[in-house]
């Protein structure tokens, strides 16, 4: 933990270490921590908050002319300092086609996810006619949990007006990320937004369109792979799971984490590191920073503030 100039609160999440300054302000350090099936891992993965916090910045200033967002600047590769916002309860899970969380639902039979009714006849990876909202509930422990647009208004999480603006917020911010991945030969799968908002305006907030948050196939071969019924190529942390449920590990009670031996966290790194390429367009540079650096950087760039 740093010990920052005005600093107010802190929370330490399963990735992110998140520094209230001033009651005002928010630095955000995004740590090499990885989590998964709600797990924090025993050993972090050299360079992943870089490469979080990087994919995530360049997407906010893609976006800012939709949504004004948290963003003020980022004085580290793996930090960002922004607004403090009041977080709306909910996370904006938006899902471009049939995979994940929706297609373990639709398997079992249900033809319905978060209200949302699901078509006939899909199968795995299916282009969805358009793509769909499932909302979770906003947890700081454990599981979030699916939830209807209609639960989210009859519960006042959101008020109905709010909750549209947000829908409207969350498709816009989609089409222009499925947009800049088709120009660099992937598909937006499915992704989440979390919003916050400031004297009734509302700000798009945390991470966005980052491997942890999201899930990308690669365009070649993907109508191909479809037809044939194989697996699709993808970039996103699903890779982890994959790895940990090979093992045995699925987070549930009474398993145990596999070894990560010094290879499986360098081809995990190595794997982060693809994504930020694939992603960005831009070749990644390592840039290993110190605590005091950090501390030193953070400071000189909150006192910039006031």
């Amino acid at each position: 933990m740093l010990q920052l100039p005005n600093q107010t609160a802190f929370y330490k999440g399963k990735v992110r270490d998140v520094y209230t300054i001033a009651d005002k302000y928010l630095a955000m350090v995004v740590s090499d921590r990885i989590s998964a099936f709600d797990v924090v891992l025993p050993r972090p993965i050299p360079f992943k908050g870089q490469v979080l916090n990087q994919i995530a910045a360049q997407y906010l200033k893609a976006t800012e002319d939709i949504i004004p967002n948290w963003m003020i600047s980022t004085p580290l590769p793996n930090a960002t300092i922004g607004v403090k916002c009041e977080t709306y309860p909910v996370e904006m899970v938006i899902r471009g086609y049939l995979t994940g969380h929706a297609w373990r639902t639709y398997k079992s039979g249900k033809r319905e996810l978060c209200g949302v009714p699901l078509p006939e006849g899909m199968k795995e990876n299916d282009k969805f006619p358009e793509p769909i909202l499932t909302p979770t509930t906003k947890a700081h422990e454990g599981h979030d949990e699916d939830i209807s647009r209609e639960e989210i208004i009859a519960q006042g999480l959101v008020s109905k007006e709010e909750y549209e603006q947000l829908e409207k917020y969350t498709r816009a911010i989609f089409q222009r990320g499925t947009e800049m991945a088709a120009e660099r030969g992937l598909i937006l799968v499915d992704t989440k937004y979390e919003f916050g908002n400031i004297d009734g305006k509302i700000y798009l907030i945390d991470e966005i369109h980052t491997p942890d948050s999201s899930r990308y196939f690669y365009s070649e071969g993907f109508e191909d792979r479809q037809a044939k019924g194989e697996a699709q190529k993808q970039l996103s942390k699903e890779f982890v799971r994959e790895w940990l449920m090979e093992n045995g590990f699925q987070g549930k009670e009474g398993q145990a984490v596999p070894e990560m031996t010094d290879e499986v966290v360098n081809g995990i790194s190595d794997r982060y590191i693809e994504l930020y390429e694939h992603v960005t367009g831009n070749k990644f540079v390592k840039e290993p920073i110190s605590e005091q650096e950090m501390t030193a950087k953070l400071s000189e760039a909150l006192a910039s503030l006031n």
